[in-house]
């Protein structure tokens, strides 16, 4: 990873819009969120037209252009881009790499075997109205007290907040880990997260606090990638990703590469990691 591609959180400060630029960038962002991807890259093409200058709707014709598969105005978005913002353009560049290789990396049960310098990092699951687990998360860690055995020197970070019953995520896997016989001191537990985007922007300081320069990431099967794009956008390097899997069934079906369309989520994620503004 680039020095330039640790910048990813960098928002332009530079750009500016007219009323009807902002209109346009703003309709493009809800146009993506919502599933049409070529009305966004239309809309923000608009934007650009109105406001050459602004680095933030270049960067989003470039995404878009991917994600609708235009290959010229993405390359054209992203030349601009460059000349006005390097960093921006490497970021943007890293961003979209990282959701290439994403999509065609199938879900791996394994665990990986790495040294102190890399953080275990278990993303949280939606707790019942009592403040207990459900079995999806509990999968989580049963894959997660695994890994902490092959990588018994790795600090463990529980992200995940959405209390329920006074419990955050966080807290219920902190307690799950240390009756199941993991150190408490190991355990760095990150309460505030409300998705997988706070998942990522919460852990990757903490990471770095505790001297961690990479992540093996454990969730599920079906979260793995657009996981994975969100922790590497934030900046920290995923070395390994363990997927929870409850049957051989499961793990098949997520083998296939992502069409574009499964991809948006990845999109839309990681464009917020990425610092850029859901609307001016």
């Amino acid at each position: 990873m680039t020095a330039a591609f640790c910048l990813t959180l960098a928002v332009s400060t530079t750009a500016t819009a007219s009323a009807s630029a902002a209109d346009l960038f703003n309709s493009a962002q809800g146009r993506f969120a919502a599933g049409d991807t070529h009305g966004a890259l239309a809309d923000i093409g608009g934007a650009v037209a109105g406001e050459p200058g602004d680095t933030n709707a270049l960067a989003l014709q470039a995404i878009y252009a991917d994600a609708a598969g235009d290959l010229i105005t993405r390359e054209a978005a992203l030349a601009r881009l460059g000349g006005l913002d390097g960093g921006m353009r490497a970021g943007v560049d890293g961003m979209l790499n990282a959701i290439r290789i994403a999509s065609f990396t199938p879900p791996n049960p394994l665990p990986a075997i790495q040294g102190p310098s890399t953080a275990i990092i278990v993303l949280g699951f939606g707790l019942l109205p009592d403040g207990t687990m459900r079995p999806e998360l509990v999968t989580r860690l049963q894959a997660a007290l695994v890994q902490s055995w092959v990588s018994p020197l790795s600090p463990i970070i529980v992200t995940g907040g959405n209390p329920q019953n006074g419990i955050t995520e966080a807290a219920a896997m902190q307690g799950w880990l240390q009756a199941h016989g993991v150190p408490a001191d190991r355990i760095h537990p990150e309460h505030r997260a409300g998705s997988t985007v706070g998942n990522a922007l919460n852990s990757v300081p903490l990471a770095r606090s505790l001297g961690a320069g990479g992540a093996i990431l454990v969730t599920s099967a079906n979260h793995i990638r657009r996981a994975t794009v969100d922790f590497t956008v934030a900046g920290l390097p995923v070395v390994g990703a363990m997927s929870a899997v409850t049957s051989a069934g499961q793990l098949i079906a997520e083998v296939m590469p992502l069409t574009k369309d499964q991809q948006l989520g990845m999109y839309r994620d990681a464009i917020r990691v990425f610092g850029i503004p859901a609307g001016y």
